[in-house]
């Protein structure tokens, strides 16, 4: 008997735990803003935010990799792929960020990194991504001194990154572009982020 209510009990469990995540919805936004290294480190902060993975888009050739991104021979940007919770951070609360984690008003790069391939961008995949996005860089554009570069179009494909550009700053922090770029903006968003929460 004390073996059948361990099974039934372990069952229920088991099924509790199935429900809870079949029920989970998750959303996905694509967006650049110079290295998708720092972009995904800071991304994957945000509770809410379930998976980052780095990739290219907004460009026309097919299965493009790192050596054509740099030789700017693909048009496409490095971007990011967040896949989110929306009952847990909303998608307009993903762009707002955006706008924070690097300088939409740069042309021509992002800080150092030069190349259309860090271009500040927003690929949006339906009607309520662009006017999200839409309305957002109006209100950014209130707040920058400079006009605001970044684009907004629809989202053709999105193409993973290589496996060694995943997850690339927590894998290598030593790394120089990693210790000396990444790590400070990224202590600072940790910091704001946490006082948000007070």
């Amino acid at each position: 008997m004390q073996r059948f209510l361990l099974g039934a009990a372990l069952g229920l469990v088991s099924l509790s735990l199935m429900n809870s995540s079949a029920s989970a919805k998750t959303d996905s936004l694509v967006l650049g803003g110079g290295c998708f290294w720092c972009t995904e480190a800071a991304f994957e902060l945000l509770p809410g935010v379930k998976d980052v993975v780095s990739g290219y888009a907004g460009g026309k050739e097919p299965n493009p990799t790192y050596e054509q991104i740099c030789a700017h021979a693909t048009g496409h940007a490095e971007v990011i792929k967040i896949d989110f919770d929306p009952d847990v951070v909303s998608l307009e609360k993903l762009i707002d960020y955006f706008w924070h984690v690097h300088n939409p008003t740069q042309v021509g790069g992002q800080g150092n990194d030069h190349g259309p391939q860090y271009r500040s961008i927003i690929l949006f995949a339906n009607a309520e991504q662009k006017a999200a996005a839409e309305k957002s860089k109006t209100a950014a554009g209130k707040v920058f001194r400079d006009p605001i570069t970044t684009e907004i179009v629809p989202l053709e494909k999105f193409w993973p990154a290589e496996k060694y550009h995943q997850d690339y700053f927590r894998r290598n922090p030593g790394q120089g572009y990693c210790a000396y770029v990444i790590a400070p903006k990224i202590k600072k968003l940790e910091k704001e982020i946490a006082a948000e929460k007070k």
